[in-house]
């Protein structure tokens, strides 16, 4: 029985690949993404601390808002004194509310991902034109602040179409994060042409681990440390990408903030043996490999 596909990649199992180096010498690659999120007030989608009333709904607008406000700049500040590089995953929505935050980010250093306009707003449900609109408007958005495009996307709430890598890449974006399906990087078709999947994390990420499965500050850490842990021992034979997704208003909370620190401490203790980096430069990385090192799709696109 064929199942419908969508044929964006081929099937690649992880056990013999073709091996190869990050660079250094390195096999882990890890990378923090810091999510900066922007909501509208009284609508729209947004995570919740507790469970949503009517609409305004005042105590998790004003929770999502404390890690603009608070929970974001603690983390800048840890990242500094532990001289990690970082990277943010920006609503263009924020530079209208709190450039502050992608400026002091900017400043770092810091790679500026694409996140959509808003985490009120899921593209997944838009018509092709409103999508491409939606990508078109943080593009220009984010190019206006920073300089230069975003190399790179992560949907709000993860959401997709079915057109979102054809479109992406037809914006000029070379990678996005939204497909967890891999340890390692992997090429997808288009229909113009190919995209690189990074892997980004869905369970090393303080929204499924603390808000949906309720773990608690400690947990999360030692989820950290056990997974840096297996995937260090696991790159000795293959090229792996460890990615830290967080978010202001979940870490960034004094309490959690307190069991994080831990965590990226035992990560930076190892810095000689990984490299510290970013989805763009490990995407800069993958893109100067000879052709066939990388999993995924052929060159040409392929359509379902």
């Amino acid at each position: 029985m064929t199942l419908r596909s969508h044929n964006r990649y081929d099937y690649h199992a992880l056990h013999g690949r073709k091996p190869y180096d990050w660079p250094n010498g390195a096999r882990l690659a890890v990378y923090i993404g810091l999510n900066l999120e922007h909501f509208a007030f009284g609508e729209g989608a947004g995570a919740e601390l507790v469970p949503g009333g009517p609409q305004p709904d005042v105590l998790n607008h004003a929770w999502r808002d404390y890690g603009n406000r608070v929970g974001a700049w603690r983390l800048l500040d840890l990242f500094e004194v532990l001289a990690l590089p970082s990277s943010v995953l920006v609503n263009s929505a924020l530079y209208d509310y709190a450039p502050q935050l992608p400026t002091a980010f900017r400043a770092r250093g810091d790679e500026i991902i694409a996140h959509g306009r808003s985490n009120s707003e899921r593209q997944g449900g838009l018509d092709e034109a409103q999508e491409e609109k939606l990508i078109a408007e943080t593009t220009a958005t984010i190019t206006s602040h920073e300089g230069a495009r975003p190399k790179g996307w992560l949907g709000p709430w993860i959401s997709q179409s079915h057109l979102t890598p054809d479109l992406l890449h037809e914006a000029g974006y070379e990678y996005l994060l939204d497909w967890c399906m891999d340890d390692q990087p992997v090429w997808m078709r288009t229909r113009s042409g190919r995209i690189l999947a990074v892997p980004y994390p869905q369970e090393i990420n303080d929204i499924p681990a603390v808000v949906s499965r309720k773990a608690s500050a400690e947990e999360f850490a030692e989820m950290i440390i056990d997974n840096f842990d297996e995937m260090l021992e696991q790159s000795a034979d293959m090229p792996l990408v460890m990615g830290i997704g967080l978010h202001g208003y979940i870490v960034g909370q004094p309490f959690r903030l307190r069991h994080l620190r831990r965590a990226l401490q035992h990560v930076a203790r190892h810095r000689d043996r990984i490299w510290l980096t970013t989805p763009g430069a490990i995407a800069d990385h993958v893109s100067s490999l000879p052709e066939g090192l990388v999993p995924g799709a052929e060159t040409r696109a392929r359509h379902s």
